[in-house]
């Protein structure tokens, strides 16, 4: 037995040498080092279903494939992005509207889309075309049956978004009433867009808005032209469907990834995005500088048809993005504070020389929208003044500004 378990022993010894040996002349394979790649970066953005299905979905998987970062996509409302993004606890939100002021004051609009707000019912719904007067009855509780607008003879369901702050629905009261945050007869409310379209489809009476790059892909909807106009890529280009809406980001210049954000935002304004844009039915914000300029013109065409006697505030010019790695705010934002101090003053004698009667050249790039701005009246009074049929100016032309 005493030999047997010697030369288990021995055997023993000699296995571990010989595996000694291997080791001492680099036999063994070396364990491999891990080849997994660092996380990317990410950003948390929230916000309405509107800015989600039009831009940031497809956007997020341009930007990760493109190995720049991460987007985590919480789409709800307009509401609950933009309190997480003034709380922290997002970094960026989307909106179908631009700041209602108060609090939203201190977070950063960026437009990058227009969107078609469109009007949808059942497609059994007979009725295809609504005026905005319509429109602004039907909202105000006037109209409640859609044979007074050539329908057919059944109540109107009116469908609203519940939150008063909701991008789209905010939008569209804006142009129907002149404010944003007008109450309407509309008793069946949902938490998003999303919800209500679910809603209509499965009711003939239905009426509610939501956006062209929500359903025009959407055969369980029909969507009701406005003014004879319907909805369209080719129609918000040209300006003749006449309810669009900017797009917006939203973002907090004290966020902790200020810099990763603005490579994002930057990356919004890349060929590759604006492509993605159009697909969905939108026309990139950059590529309709005429919108904007007619924004002011456009929103008091509609209010006179509507009757409303009302001088229209022009939309607060948007921020700009600086250079790359810059931070990007408005002019009058990031101006120092005797520059401001400046504006105000030109802005009090631009007034002032309103007042007196005076004239203004017409510069290069300026609109009616712009020189309205500038001496604090309407388009409509310019056009009156200046015995003008149409929106359009020349370089040099010289306009009255006042009616003395």
């Amino acid at each position: 037995m005493s030999s047997r378990i010697s030369r288990l022993l021995v055997v023993a010894l000699f296995t571990a040498c010989a595996a000694t040996g291997a080791l001492a002349a680099g036999k063994t394979k070396t364990p491999a080092k891990s080849t997994k790649a660092a996380p990317l970066p990410s950003l948390v953005w929230r916000g309405d279903y509107a800015t989600a299905r039009g831009v940031v979905d497809d956007v997020a998987k341009a930007w990760e494939k493109s190995g720049k970062g991460r987007i985590e996509i919480e789409p709800f409302n307009t509401a609950s992005g933009l309190d997480a993004v003034a709380h922290g606890m997002a970094d960026v939100a989307g909106s179908a509207r631009g700041s209602a002021g108060g609090t939203e004051t201190d977070l950063q609009f960026m437009p990058v889309a227009y969107d078609a707000l469109v009007m949808i019912t059942h497609p059994s719904n007979p009725t295809n075309n609504l005026t905005p007067k319509q429109l602004h009855d039907i909202y105000y509780g006037k109209i409640t049956n859609w044979k007074d607008v050539g329908g057919k003879d059944a109540p109107i369901n009116l469908y609203a978004v519940a939150s008063p702050g909701d991008g789209v629905e905010y939008s569209l009261r804006r142009l129907l009433f002149g404010r944003g945050n007008q109450p309407v007869a509309a008793p069946r409310l949902y938490v998003n867009t999303a919800k209500l379209e679910e809603a209509v489809t499965l009711d003939p009476n239905a009426l509610g808005v939501t956006t062209l790059s929500g359903v025009a892909t959407n055969s369980k909807v029909k969507m009701i032209s406005v003014d004879g106009t319907r909805p369209s890529l080719a129609t918000v280009t040209d300006g003749s469907y006449i309810l669009y809406t900017p797009l917006y980001l939203v973002t907090n210049a004290n966020s902790p990834k200020a810099a990763l954000v603005q490579q994002f935002m930057e990356f919004l304004h890349t060929d590759t995005v604006k492509a993605l844009a159009r697909q969905h039915q939108l026309v990139p914000y950059s590529d309709a500088p005429e919108l904007a300029a007619n924004d002011t013109a456009r929103r008091e065409k509609i209010l006179a048809e509507i009757g409303i006697k009302m001088q229209v505030e022009p939309t607060p010019a948007p921020p700009v993005l600086a250079a790359p790695g810059a931070t990007y705010a408005s002019a009058s934002a990031t101006a120092p504070t005797s520059e401001r101090a400046l504006e105000a003053k030109q802005a009090v004698e631009t007034r002032k020389a309103a007042a007196a009667g005076e004239t203004h050249k017409v510069a290069k790039g300026e609109t009616l929208s712009v020189i309205a701005e500038k001496y604090s009246v309407t388009v409509a009074q310019l056009k009156d003044w200046n015995h003008l049929t149409s929106d359009t100016v020349k370089l040099d032309q010289v306009l009255k500004v006042s009616g003395n």
